[in-house]
């Protein structure tokens, strides 16, 4: 697929466009919507980046927490009766 819409905006229309911008946000609200614009791209792209990491890192929280468990001395908890936060344990499935 070719990309020839791009290549008929010229620095007319990107003048017009940003003017609108302007006209409609106001030159004081453009830094933080510029900010924003960014780190929404960053954290997307960081969530790409981490998809592929996401079963590894699982795997490593559950091995530092078996890890601190043992170095404190408590037993490991039951998934299936892992209490909640109202303190009422929950029934296995």
């Amino acid at each position: 697929m070719s990309l020839a819409v791009f290549e008929t905006i010229g620095p007319l229309e990107l003048l017009i466009v940003l003017g609108i911008v302007i006209v409609i946000f106001g030159p004081k609200r453009l830094p933080g919507l510029g900010r924003q614009l960014g780190s929404g791209m960053r954290e997307f792209r960081d969530s790409i980046r981490s998809k592929g990491d996401a079963d590894d890192s699982d795997a490593d929280a559950d091995d530092t927490r078996r890890q601190a468990t043992a170095a404190l001395g408590r037993p490991e908890e039951d998934p299936a009766t892992k209490p909640v936060s109202d303190g009422v344990a929950s029934e296995p499935r």
